[in-house]
């Protein structure tokens, strides 16, 4: 499993009137730390992009267990588990950096695409290259 740990600390913005995270942020959470997490790997969406690759997402679930609010510094775990073939499975877990309470839970999966024809294709051999070293191939 290839692991990374994207901090965020919880705007003003984020917050509905209560004070509390609005739910939908998490997706937003989510986004960040599995591009953070491909970027620390030495791939970046916009090389991808470039290279007429997208990597939409097909499903998304989050799991809420407990609210974060304004000024809260999260940690947004991306977990990848096994390694990407066409389908990118990532689950994450939320915390709170300073007490470790878990806040959500979530998976999503995401595809790797051709731009043009908008159609499924195999990991691109430059982002297989980057999470060898983390993840075993497929046999």
């Amino acid at each position: 499993m290839y692991t990374y740990q994207h901090e965020h600390r919880v705007r003003y913005r984020e917050c509905d009137p209560m004070g509390v995270v609005y739910h939908t942020h998490y997706l937003d959470y989510f986004e960040a730390a599995r591009t953070e997490a491909l970027r620390d790997l030495g791939v970046r969406y916009r090389d991808l992009e470039r290279n007429g690759i997208i990597m939409p997402v097909v499903s998304a679930t989050v799991d809420y267990k407990q609210s974060a609010e304004y000024d809260d510094v999260v940690i947004v775990e991306a977990q990848f588990p096994e390694m990407p073939e066409v389908r990118v499975p990532i689950d994450y877990v939320v915390r709170r950096a300073e007490t470790d309470t878990l806040l959500a839970t979530g998976h999503t999966d995401l595809c790797f695409m051709n731009a043009e024809r908008r159609r499924p294709v195999r990991i691109p051999e430059p982002v297989r290259e980057a999470f060898l070293p983390h993840l075993p191939a497929s046999s």
